[in-house]
């Protein structure tokens, strides 16, 4: 091959080099140029083109670094063998190639795991962050304390006795770059060998950890007060992951006579534990914050997980875990030796964050903030008609709508995609195989979304869902 007819676009954004690499790779992996084929010379192209000898070099230059061409000395450049690879395409099935499957896109996005970015504290975290970095500290860029640092971990031992009654010492807290961390820290712990059992509906990433890590991991059905402690009984299960003071997603708040049972489940036989997740308690709009069931555990039985991702934000990996003395015990035999998983820096401004009134104060605006948004959409779905109920609209950042018509969550959920509204149903929370509740019920999540979003969401459902 002596020449290339390639159509250069002069004044385009795409630099001339790169429209010659982009053809070039093209017609070698359409086929069109033929493996072992010789490609023109750079001097013999650069004239055929009207352009400079160097523009033609770079682009053959990143070709060969991608293995489309190969140079052969004193022979020139050949394209490479490469019929047979994988092509990393996506086949519509019209035949015709594209680079990414198409997704819906959705105007709205009822999403129940939502925070509001837009409300994070930035001036107060730019200015503690300043402050952290003021003076050149070579402590704070050495390895930390492997269960968090201890300014931290006082901080948040003071607000948890405050604001959610756990009673415990600094010395039982972890620090760790999320619950899935903690959660896998805490397997280590435990060891293997148990059997765990979790709500059903559960949260489906707790399930999937459990399992992954080799634990005989089984569900109980659930009642109006939470976890049936008959059945937990009957499941064998030596460890309980419940969530009493918010269940995920139901939204069921575990009464003080059922928390009992469950702490004297725990305590009937040596090596049972409750795992509490209290993932956002922080957010309640009736009555007073429930407190934590490890406040009521006189046996060192619960294990008390939070994070700050709901309240504060996600990509902040910020997660404490609560061990019981025997527990905490085991950590330090077993896994005392794992180092932490959180920066000494980012550690330093949450403590500070908590320490000075900042995090309380940034609570407080997010409580008025959602409460806000949880009336709107509260009064939208009412407004629908009354052919749905609601329930956990009392805490959370969710609400689930209950329909009783006979119509498949699939074909609610298909027709709020058709109005561009992203809904999700219970049944995705079920495992291990356990059927559905026979009447269909779609979650809504408000965290993410402004009023004026919320009603013009709840406008286009009311459309979607109406009967004709």
């Amino acid at each position: 091959m002596y020449e290339l007819t390639i159509s250069l676009r002069q004044g385009d954004r795409t630099p001339l080099y790169e429209q010659i690499y982009d053809y070039i790779k093209n017609e070698i992996r359409e086929g069109r140029i033929s493996s072992g084929e010789k490609l023109p010379s750079t001097r013999l192209l650069s004239r055929h083109l009207d352009i400079s000898r160097s523009t033609v070099e770079l682009a053959y230059e990143q070709l060969l670094s991608e293995g489309y061409i190969e140079s052969r000395p004193q022979r020139g450049y050949y394209a490479s063998q490469i019929e047979g690879l994988y092509r990393i395409r996506a086949t519509k099935p019209s035949g015709k190639e594209s680079v990414i499957d198409e997704k819906p896109a959705y105007r709205y996005d009822f999403t129940p795991n939502g925070v509001d970015l837009n409300s994070f504290p930035y001036s107060a975290w730019r200015k503690l962050s300043r402050e952290c970095l003021l003076d050149d500290r070579a402590e704070l860029f050495r390895l930390g304390c492997p269960q968090g640092e201890p300014g931290l971990r006082s901080a948040i031992c003071s607000y948890l006795h405050q604001a959610r009654g756990v009673n415990c010492s600094p010395d039982q807290i972890i620090v760790g770059a999320g619950n899935d961390y903690l959660m896998m820290l805490l397997c280590a712990v435990l060891g293997t060998g148990h059997r765990v059992a979790l709500e059903n509906p559960t949260y489906r990433q707790a399930y999937r950890l459990f399992a992954n890590l080799s634990f005989d991991t089984r569900t109980v059905d659930m009642d109006a007060k939470g976890m049936r402690v008959d059945e937990l009984e009957r499941s064998g299960a030596d460890l309980a992951f419940v969530m009493p003071s918010h269940q995920y997603p139901l939204g069921t708040v575990m009464p003080i006579r059922r928390r009992m049972e469950l702490l004297r489940w725990a305590s009937e036989a040596k090596g049972r534990f409750i795992i509490e997740d209290d993932y956002d308690s922080e957010f309640r709009y009736k009555g007073k914050p429930i407190p934590a069931l490890q406040g009521y555990d006189a046996d060192g039985k619960v294990i008390y997980i939070g994070t700050f991702s709901k309240s504060i934000a996600p990509a902040i990996r910020m997660s404490y875990m609560v061990l019981p003395e025997k527990v905490c015990e085991m950590y330090h035999k077993r896994c005392g030796f794992i180092s932490s998983t959180v920066s000494k820096v980012d550690q330093l401004i949450l403590q500070k964050f908590i320490e000075e009134g900042y995090y309380e104060r940034h609570l407080n605006k997010m409580r008025a903030l959602y409460r806000s948004r949880h009336d709107v959409l509260l009064s939208g779905v009412k407004e629908m008609g009354d052919d749905y109920t609601v329930s956990g609209e009392n805490a959370g950042v969710h609400l689930l709508i209950h329909f009783r018509d006979g119509r498949p969550e699939r074909e609610l959920i298909r027709l709020a995609a058709e109005k561009g509204v992203k809904v999700y149903g219970l049944s995705e929370y079920y495992v291990d195989g356990a059927r559905a509740p026979e009447e269909s019920v779609i979650l809504l999540g408000y965290a993410n979304m402004d009023e004026q979003k919320i009603k013009e969401a709840v406008r286009l459902l009311e459309s979607a869902w109406k009967r004709k």
